[in-house]
């Protein structure tokens, strides 16, 4: 048997090893519901990645919704396609809480926003509910921890939800099924690059 042929009969048991492991983790997941994800970390592409979930979810029938807090009135390029495909978005709409610096202001379109974010967590037409940047709520004390716990803990149980934004509060990680970190390595805006409509915003 020639080196090349040894090398691909390697390959071949290397791989064989590989799928009948991953059918047997495949075989072992027989919970079916709906599960909470975190996407947190310093890195760019936390909402985007929460976003990709509702087109995924949409382009299989589903239904979901969107509450956005921190985040204007600017045009938003996945609001302005996925509402075409029935996805409700709630966006608290006053903008980065530094813009502001008005903290009782900010509070209260807190609470307002929340109150959509508690109909659509216990809407159980809902397949997927994305609550942005929630995580901000939090660290400000904008919302109570307790009572966003308690809302996820009171959803569907089919209903899946993801929470986006950095710092996530430890006790929400705890809870969550799948918690990503994203970290950043580069980042274009650092070299004095603009942001740039349709690639990130």
């Amino acid at each position: 048997m020639n080196e090349h042929a040894m090398s691909d009969e390697g390959h071949r048991r290397r791989q064989q090893r590989l799928k009948e492991k991953v059918e047997a983790r495949v075989a072992a997941a027989i919970e079916t519901r709906g599960i909470l994800m975190v996407f947190t970390g310093n890195g760019k592409g936390k909402t985007t990645a929460a976003f990709g979930t509702v087109t995924r979810a949409v382009g299989h029938g589903l239904k979901a919704g969107v509450i956005q807090f921190i985040k204007g009135q600017w045009a938003n390029g996945e609001k302005q396609l996925l509402q075409q495909h029935g996805v409700e978005f709630q966006v608290m709409a006053t903008g980065f809480t530094w813009d502001t610096q008005d903290r009782i202001s900010d509070s209260a379109a807190a609470r307002d926003t929340w109150l959509h974010a508690r109909r659509m967590l216990e809407d159980d037409s809902l397949d997927l509910v994305v609550l942005d940047e929630l995580t901000y709520m939090v660290t400000y004390d904008y919302l109570p921890l307790k009572d966003i716990i308690a809302a996820l803990h009171q959803r569907p149980t089919g209903q899946t939800v993801i929470i986006t934004g950095r710092a996530c509060h430890r006790e929400l990680r705890a809870m969550a099924d799948t918690v990503t970190e994203m970290r950043p390595v580069k980042h274009a805006f650092e070299a004095g690059i603009q942001a740039q409509r349709g690639i990130d915003w």
